[in-house]
């Protein structure tokens, strides 16, 4: 997605030495030249960056624009960081800062666009195969509206967490919250998107309990 950056080719073992180093170790390399180690750290957040670009531009193409500059903007303030090991919160808060301004550029334009779904979501539990497409289209639009409704500082876990499917650890690297933090938000956006699709909750678990005592007879 990132053709711009240097392409490496990674070896399973190669990558499995990058898990283990810290986003500290490789700002410091990449400010001594080491071109990889940027390319390592556009691999650990390109994830989340374009989720993030997303979130807020709402275009798959404004999004993809977004994070491209985003991680431009990141290599060349690099020298400036005065927090290696908080570089993704850093990329984080670089990347609202991008969407912010892409939107301001192309505000004019986008008013008179068809406005597209947000989200491009992987909703594959909430969208039974069973289901005829009208009806997973319904379900999907009351999802991406119900995750719309949710305060800001919900929304952007939700997505990283149930869309981009990433785990605690790495969703607090990129936000600034603690693990805990980041389940407390978790859980509290998880109730309030019950509390607004309680109908289709109830449907799926009718559904469910359904489909497990046929497969059980």
């Amino acid at each position: 997605m990132y053709h711009a950056f240097p392409q490496i080719q990674a070896t399973r073992s190669d990558e499995a030495a990058m898990s283990k180093t810290t986003d500290a170790d490789l700002v410091y390399r990449c400010l001594e030249g080491d071109a990889e180690a940027f390319r390592s750290l556009v691999q650990r957040y390109e994830r989340a960056v374009y989720a993030t670009a997303y979130v807020y531009v709402g275009r798959f193409g404004g999004a993809e624009d977004v994070a491209q500059e985003a991680f431009w903007a990141a290599y060349r303030s690099l020298p400036h960081l005065k927090q290696p090991d908080k570089f993704g919160a850093w990329m984080k808060e670089i990347t609202v800062r991008t969407a912010a301004n892409w939107l301001r550029k192309n505000l004019s334009r986008i008013r008179h666009e068809t406005q597209v779904k947000r989200f491009p979501a992987n909703v594959h539990d909430l969208s039974a195969a069973d289901k005829d497409p009208a009806q997973q289209r319904e379900i999907l639009e009351r999802v991406q509206n119900a995750i719309e409704a949710l305060p800001e500082r919900y929304r952007l876990p939700v997505v990283l967490r149930y869309m981009q499917e990433m785990s605690y650890e790495e969703i607090s690297q990129f936000i600034g919250e603690t693990p805990a933090e980041v389940r407390g938000i978790l859980y509290r956006a998880a109730r309030q998107l019950r509390e607004n699709l309680a109908d289709l909750y109830g449907q799926m678990d009718e559904e469910d309990d359904a489909s497990w005592h046929r497969a059980h007879k």
